[in-house]
């Protein structure tokens, strides 16, 4: 690990107040996540799946849709951890595989109709909730940008 990690010097009780109210504000936001997935149908690990399939579809080189493997790496998965996720949310109706066109070799992961309308619904709420703690969040940056200074 880098020195930066583990700063040498001796740290005040503002920063560790500012460390505790960015870790609490990081928890409230994963907390509600997770609820908002589960009123919404899904596991949190589903939510997090479709969007790792939606935001790497959408950001992908010529257009290519992940892999299980490129999943696994967003999601911090071991491959097999990833099988199953997809298998789990295939049965659901929630992502559709197929046959890279160039590579037969290679499994594409896509959103159905039903994962892309549950996504967009809650990819909107999450947006605005992120809206809403965008100003604590700044707060907290600005409190590290001065002190770094």
């Amino acid at each position: 690990m880098s020195e930066r990690a583990f700063p040498d010097r001796a740290l005040d009780d503002e920063e560790y107040g500012e460390l505790l109210a960015f870790r609490t504000a990081l928890r409230r936001f994963l907390h509600w996540s997770d609820e908002q997935a589960r009123r919404a149908g899904l596991t949190a690990q589903q939510h997090q799946l479709l969007l790792a399939i939606r935001g790497h579809a959408g950001g992908a080189q010529n257009g290519a849709e992940p892999t299980i493997g490129d999943i696994a790496e967003s999601l911090l998965l071991r491959h097999h951890s990833a099988v199953e996720l997809v298998d789990r949310a295939e049965q659901a109706g929630l992502v559709h595989r197929s046959v890279d066109d160039v590579d037969r070799r290679v499994v594409r992961l896509s959103l159905t109709a039903k994962g892309q309308r549950v996504l967009h619904k809650l990819s909107a709420a999450h947006l605005d909730e992120l809206q809403r703690l965008a100003p604590t969040v700044a707060r907290l940056a600005r409190g590290l940008e001065e002190r770094t200074a």
